[in-house]
């Protein structure tokens, strides 16, 4: 593996699926990277809905959804690994600490468990942010995933190495407001592709 491929960081791009990766999971899927670093990867997969809407998955956790742009959203099935945990992709909703107004602290997170990613986007998985979806407050775009995709040290760099994966930096609207049918084509679209440009073959002679 080269010194550059191995000091590649990922976080805040898409992972799109090579025509040529055939998995239930994976095939045809784009993966926005929440997490990358020389000990592993973390990711959701951001165009497998599930068919499961939002308003069940609340009334499964006992909290109504007065949120009705939201009702009907798919919560997506974002990987296969603790498929029965939820994680909420969300814009940026970050309260400066109050403690000390001249400090020069970081934002923190309105939630007690998230992620926050560079580029802007947030990754939450306490139940707070849904309390406050339910309570019709919370971010106004969200992504609900059941479980998440993970790569160990070295793995991610293997498959880029296998031609598995192109990678682009994300865009949030592709996540957000893109129809899921066209977020596979529209995560293309940011590398000028198109899905009959590239082939099965790809990488092999």
């Amino acid at each position: 593996m080269s010194k550059e491929r191995a000091d590649i960081n990922l976080t805040n791009h898409f992972l799109i699926a090579m025509p040529g990766l055939e998995d239930e999971m994976f095939g045809r899927s784009v993966v926005y990277m929440c997490e990358h670093s020389d000990k592993g990867a973390l990711g959701l997969v951001v165009n497998k809905p599930s068919d499961i809407r939002l308003s069940k998955l609340f009334e499964k956790v006992d909290l109504p959804l007065d949120r009705p742009d939201l009702a009907d959203q798919p919560v997506f099935h974002g990987g296969p690994v603790q498929t029965e945990r939820g994680f909420v992709l969300h814009d940026a909703l970050t309260a400066h600490a109050t403690a000390d107004a001249a400090s020069d602290s970081a934002p923190e997170s309105v939630y007690a468990s998230t992620l926050s990613i560079p580029g802007g986007l947030e990754m939450t998985t306490s139940r707070d942010v849904l309390e406050a979806l339910s309570s019709g407050a919370g971010p106004r775009r969200v992504f609900v995933s059941l479980g998440y995709a993970s790569w160990g040290q070295g793995q991610l760099e293997s498959e880029l190495a296998e031609n598995s994966w192109l990678t682009v930096e994300a865009r949030a609207d592709i996540i957000f407001d893109t129809p899921i049918e066209r977020r596979y084509d529209e995560a293309l679209g940011l590398l000028g592709l198109q899905s009959w440009m590239i082939s099965p073959e790809a990488g092999h002679s």
